[in-house]
């Protein structure tokens, strides 16, 4: 691939097509899969000319080429996706599993107690190396399957019926949808979804998905090139290079190889400012963008599988499983720590952009301040001590997500560097 040379321009927008729907104010903060929104929140567009490359495809300028992903109309393919994620979440050894009990909705893994719950299946792809096996057939019917290992996990949209199958445990979660409303799985299709509906509203799965977090509004605060071309699933497409034009991000570039023929990004990839490996790197393997068949969506529990069914693992308090976490709940209960009816506080724009949260209680020096001394070292070692205007407070840190928490109980969390939080932090006094 050749870069291309080009001057830059701002101050115009694009739209890569209908925002997702909406998500739980916990999920958005918490969950980090969702960072390349919240990161790429204004993009000035670049037109940029695609410098000759392999394959040879005809010149086209950023501005065009997001044009072309907003006007896509792809409704029907089917493929293999690879997804890798390396967001550098600190390891707790042990504790992993403990700190993850603490949070989890009541009645297992996915809070109805099916294995087959689809609601905890969406923070898997958040780390590691997955391939998934996807297909739509428009808003009506889509399926994604998880194939990480001898077993498979499958998430299932037919018309009004949702199907999750967890062959491992042989387990199925069902629940009907009136409409055909439900959220398709790793698609914006199902547009009027029911927004309480059985199975999580987001979970990206294609290369699009992400795309169009990346590409929801335009500004100043962001150079767009086309950065030549390139061969993606056997198929010929262009470079789209985003990258911030303020210091201060941990996002170095978002790179979306989009088909020159359909418009369709078939790769997403996001590199940290820090360097090293991508991030966030996911991209069809294979794709057919002919219509599936009609049985790829079709499903029946396999002989002697527990089904359990929406509407009983609600009554039974599985309900609370597509509300926040219930950990974060009984912590705003107890110590007066930020649930889903807290509003945040945004400081600074673009890809600098910091959330403030006012948690009521304590951080963790003033909560620790009385406890073992054991307690304190471990909790000072998974982050950074600093100080400013605004007092003191710990820095915790990935390769992306860096969250800022005082102790007299604020949280300042945003895609940007430690220095960038103590700014806002101290801004906000």
């Amino acid at each position: 691939m050749a870069p291309n040379d080009s001057a830059l321009i701002t101050g115009r927008s694009g739209e890569s097509g209908d925002a997702p729907a909406g998500r739980g104010r916990a999920s958005r903060y918490v969950v980090p899969i969702a960072v390349a929104g919240v990161a790429a929140a204004t993009i000035g567009l670049v037109p940029a000319l695609a410098a000759s490359g392999d394959p040879d495809l005809p010149k086209i300028s950023a501005e065009e080429l997001i044009e072309k992903i907003a006007a896509s109309e792809t409704e029907r393919f089917s493929g293999t996706v690879k997804v890798s994620t390396d967001l550098g979440f600190p390891s707790l050894g042990g504790l992993g599993g403990s700190a993850a009990g603490a949070f989890a909705p009541k009645g297992g893994a996915g809070g109805s107690g099916s294995a087959a719950d689809p609601t905890a299946r969406a923070m898997e792809l958040a780390t590691g190396e997955h391939t998934l096996r996807v297909a739509a057939d428009g808003p009506e019917r889509q399926r994604v399957s998880i194939l990480d290992s001898a077993d498979e996990y499958s998430l299932i949209h037919n018309d009004d019926e949702v199907w999750a199958y967890d062959s491992a445990s042989n387990e199925a979660y069902h629940a009907e949808v009136p409409g055909g409303a439900a959220k398709s799985p790793g698609r914006d299709a199902g547009k009027g979804a029911d927004k309480g509906g059985p199975v999580p509203e987001d979970l990206p799965a294609t290369p699009r998905d992400f795309a169009r977090e990346a590409l929801k509004a335009a500004g100043d605060t962001t150079a767009v090139t086309v950065d030549g071309t390139a061969r993606v699933a056997g198929r010929d497409a262009y470079q789209l290079l985003i990258k911030p034009k303020q210091s201060g991000s941990t996002i170095g570039s978002v790179t979306v190889a989009v088909d020159s023929e359909t418009g369709t990004p078939l790769k997403f990839t996001l590199r940290p400012s820090g360097g090293g490996k991508a991030a966030i790197d996911v991209g069809f393997t294979k794709v057919d963008f002919s219509r599936p068949a009609a049985s790829t969506f079709d499903f029946t529990p396999p002989k002697g599988a527990k089904v359990t069914e929406a509407d009983e693992a609600e009554r039974a308090g599985g309900k609370d499983t597509h509300k926040a976490p219930e950990g974060l709940k009984d912590l705003k209960d107890a110590d007066g720590v930020m649930g889903p009816g807290s509003e945040p506080n945004v400081i600074g724009e673009g890809w600098t952009t910091v959330v403030r949260l006012d948690t009521g209680g304590k951080g963790p020096g003033g909560a620790t301040k009385d406890a073992p001394a054991e307690a304190r070292q471990f909790l000072d070692a998974l982050g950074d001590k600093v100080e400013g205007k605004f007092g003191s407070g710990t820095v915790f840190k990935t390769r992306l997500v860096n969250a800022l928490m005082t102790d007299d109980g604020e949280v300042y969390v945003g895609a940007v560097t430690q220095d960038t939080l103590v700014k806002a932090a101290n801004a906000a006094k």
